[in-house]
């Protein structure tokens, strides 16, 4: 199934316990955003807390996403590993349970060359049965695909295309500018307060996480900037911006936003606001607070 832009929810992973998927909550939530008219769905991603879950309950995700999509919408699946073989073993079992493609960050922990990661994906691409997007999240894997490796690998056949999480426009606009020679080569933008400016720049969407609990906004948004209505998309832009502000912000910085995703969703009954360990779920205190502020920006997608 082809991927041709749009809004793809990085799709949160619900859990019982550690170990424990929970599958009605997973089939919620696909059902939740397919019903805001979404064009895609992301499995494994870093807001579906990919890197933090065991092999074993990885391969049970992407099943259970790729069986709920039921051929719907394309599926898409993070691969990023530290481990090669892991990657390449994970981009089989997408093929196998139906997916459409994969998504892969440079492999996180060492530090590796330019011309390393070259090779590197390269050779993913040549093993891996479906189409590669590659995935730029430098505060999180603290390597960095520059502008000039991406354009390199927009000459590698199975590499279909790039999302980035940097929050950086001048570096997105680079990357837009040097993959147009490919047709259909499609850049996502992660950070959902930049989805209208990247749109403007030439994004073929937003891979952005807002879109697991309010999807109708931001396909809203997509339209709007798709169809030139850009007033419109101006005050559903300033709406996002003041929903991520509301709900990323509650404790401990560095776990705000996975913890407020889940306990967005939490509120409106979808799944549990469990995350994966080391994570906790909100303090009492906390929850409180996001109660308030949960209920203070609710109707900003209505």
């Amino acid at each position: 199934m082809n991927l041709s832009g749009g809004i793809i929810p990085p799709l949160v992973t619900p859990l019982l316990d550690q170990e424990k998927l929970d599958e009605a909550g997973l089939e919620r939530l696909i059902e939740h955003v397919i019903a805001g008219g979404v064009h895609g769905l992301f499995a494994l991603g870093s807001t579906g807390e990919g890197p933090s879950l065991s092999r074993r309950l990885r391969g049970e995700v992407v099943r259970s996403v790729s069986r709920w999509a039921a051929g719907r919408l394309p599926v898409l699946v993070g691969i990023g590993d530290t481990s090669f073989a892991e990657s390449v073993g994970l981009a089989r079992a997408s093929a196998e349970a139906g997916a459409s493609a994969v998504v892969v960050t440079p492999p996180y922990y060492l530090t590796y060359s330019q011309e390393e990661l070259l090779r590197y994906i390269e050779r993913l691409a040549s093993e891996s049965p479906l189409p590669v997007f590659l995935y730029n999240i430098p505060h999180l894997t603290k390597v960095n695909f520059t502008a000039g490796t991406v354009s390199r690998c927009v000459d590698i056949e199975n590499v279909a295309g790039f999302k980035d999480s940097s929050f950086d426009l001048i570096y997105l606009a680079e990357v837009i500018r040097l993959t147009r020679r490919r047709e259909g080569f499609q850049v996502y933008c992660g950070p959902e307060e930049l989805l209208l400016p990247a749109m403007l720049m030439g994004a073929a969407g937003g891979v952005n996480g807002g879109s697991n609990y309010c999807p109708a906004l931001f396909t809203r948004l997509y339209e709007a900037i798709r169809r030139h209505h850009y007033e419109d998309a101006a005050c559903l832009q300033e709406r996002v911006q003041r929903i991520a502000k509301a709900l990323y912000s509650v404790g401990d910085a560095a776990s705000s936003y996975t913890r407020g995703m889940k306990a967005a969703l939490a509120h409106l009954g979808i799944c549990p606001d469990l995350p994966a360990w080391p994570l906790l779920p909100f303090a009492p205190a906390e929850k409180a607070e996001f109660a308030a502020r949960f209920g203070e920006v609710r109707e900003l997608w209505s």
